[in-house]
């Protein structure tokens, strides 16, 4: 029977059951859904690869075949069953083992189907030693316990100092990872004071010599970084690091830590939990000391730009020396009182210039006011009255003459018209013109009168005054009033 570890089976209630339709029997009306085997197997497929996650199988390997594609096909069983597997090319190439027939492995693996042929298969992820399999199934659950616990965040790394006063190793002192470390510090940054804090890095006294370390280091704080190294090794040479005690330790100390252990593919959980991983014992000795020959050059080049920038400014000093002796030249007492007179001598002339100015221009004004006042004058407004009066009397004496001779005309033309048609005209040709002396009434008839009437007779030269009687008319002369 193929044991079974970690991944759990899933329970046999969620994995979809097929429809009733393929259970019961249609109904006589109904035709029946037609499905193609590669249909079926593909739904199997799909059916099966959404029902499980990874799972870790522990079997024996047999029927191994290398074709040359480079993928593994093998059968995984146990005492009681077996199961066909398939594990290709992109995943063995990483593999710390050479699978064999009848060797006892622990797979990774996903649950699937062959379509072409109808066959249940797993596809393998990774492959370990069934001994060397517990123990990466204990690292597995530790990191992610770990990982839960929030241990891993980045926000709890701390920044590597640039560059470090004295560097702290915990690591074996005979082994290969020290010798690594002092050979890469003594090439890159030789003048790096380092202090090693001497542990067993296997076996049962490695983690608690470890923690004891860390705990020193931290509490003495002689150290402003410390690399915990360790060479590579099996599984269980790098136990140790993979300790949870070791881990807890490792993320509460408050030095600065990279973790150096094993070689490039090999992860610990202490490189999980350091602030820095480095691949091997040497990466982590060149990730904390910084190049000699890079910072001789560095420090060339700046001291080539600190000797440029002093010139410069050494040059700008000098040229600023320059301006100011220039200033204080002008500065001077002396060239202040010169400049002092010469300005007194420009505001002087300028002074008379606008007095001269000033004069030329109140004398024009008063000119020009003198004119006005002169033309507005009451001795030549009153020749100027006097002359309009004397043509305005000429004007009139020349209007009354000419209106007297036309008027004089006009009288004489109107006298002739008058005297055309004036009663005496007519009188002087031998009539007479009898009024009624009572009331002036002009007698045009004998009933005009009465006897004993006083009437007047105007004649051409004389009047007359006579007497009504009655057949004649008593007259006598009268000369007019």
């Amino acid at each position: 029977m193929v044991n079974y570890h970690l991944g759990q089976l899933p329970d046999l209630g969620s994995i979809p059951m097929p429809h009733e339709s393929l259970l019961t029997p249609p109904p006589r009306n109904a035709l029946p859904e037609i499905v193609t085997v590669s249909r079926l197997n593909q739904q199997v497929r799909m059916t099966l690869s959404s029902s499980f996650s990874l799972l870790w199988v522990e079997g024996e390997i047999s029927n191994l075949a290398r074709p040359s594609s480079g993928h593994l096909y093998f059968t995984l069983k146990d005492t009681g069953a077996q199961v066909r597997c398939a594990m290709f090319k992109s995943r063995n190439l990483g593999l710390r083992i050479r699978p064999e027939n009848g060797m006892q492995v622990l797979v990774l693996a996903r649950v699937g189907l062959y379509e072409r042929r109808g066959e249940f298969q797993l596809t393998v992820e990774r492959m370990e030693n069934a001994g060397q399999g517990a123990l990466q199934l204990a690292f597995e659950a530790l990191k992610q316990k770990l990982n839960t616990e929030g241990l891993f965040d980045s926000g709890l790394k701390k920044p590597l100092p640039a560059f470090p006063h004295q560097l702290g190793i915990v690591t074996s002192p005979t082994g290969a990872a020290i010798r690594d470390i002092l050979s890469i510090l003594n090439r890159r940054f030789p003048t790096l004071p380092i202090l090693i804090y001497p542990v067993p890095v296997q076996g049962e006294q490695a983690p608690g010599a470890i923690i004891q370390a860390l705990h020193q280091a931290d509490r003495r704080q002689e150290c402003d970084v410390l690399i915990l190294a360790r060479g590579g090794g099996s599984l269980e040479d790098l136990l140790a690091f993979n300790d949870e005690n070791v881990a807890r330790a490792i993320a509460a100390c408050k030095i600065p830590l990279i973790s150096g252990v094993g070689h490039e593919i090999d992860f610990t959980i202490a490189d999980f939990i350091a602030d820095q991983r480095a691949p091997t014992p040497s990466a982590a000795a060149e990730l904390i000391s910084p190049d000699r020959n890079e910072l001789l050059s560095k420090l060339s080049s700046h001291l080539k730009l600190i000797e440029r920038l002093m010139r410069n400014q050494l040059e700008h000093l000098r040229q600023q020396l320059k301006w100011l002796q220039g200033r204080l030249g002008q500065q001077h007492p002396h060239q202040h009182m010169q400049q002092q007179s010469q300005r007194l001598d420009e505001l002087e002339r300028r002074l008379h210039q606008a007095i001269r100015i000033g004069f030329q221009s109140k004398t024009a004004r008063l000119n020009t006011l003198t004119a006005s006042l002169q033309q507005r004058t009451p001795r030549v407004r009153l020749v100027q009255t006097q002359a309009h009066h004397g043509q305005l009397q000429k004007r009139l004496y020349s209007a009354m003459a000419q209106l007297l001779k036309d008027r004089s005309h006009r009288l004489a033309t109107q006298v002739q018209s008058l005297h055309a048609i004036s009663p005496l005209a007519t009188l002087s040709r031998g009539y007479a013109i009898v009024t009624r002396q009572s009331d002036q009434a002009i007698v045009r008839a004998r009933n005009d009168v009465r006897s004993g009437s006083k009437i007047h007779i105007q004649l051409a030269q004389d009047r007359l005054a006579a007497i009504i009687t009655d057949g004649a008319t008593e007259s006598m002369m009268k000369t007019p009033d």
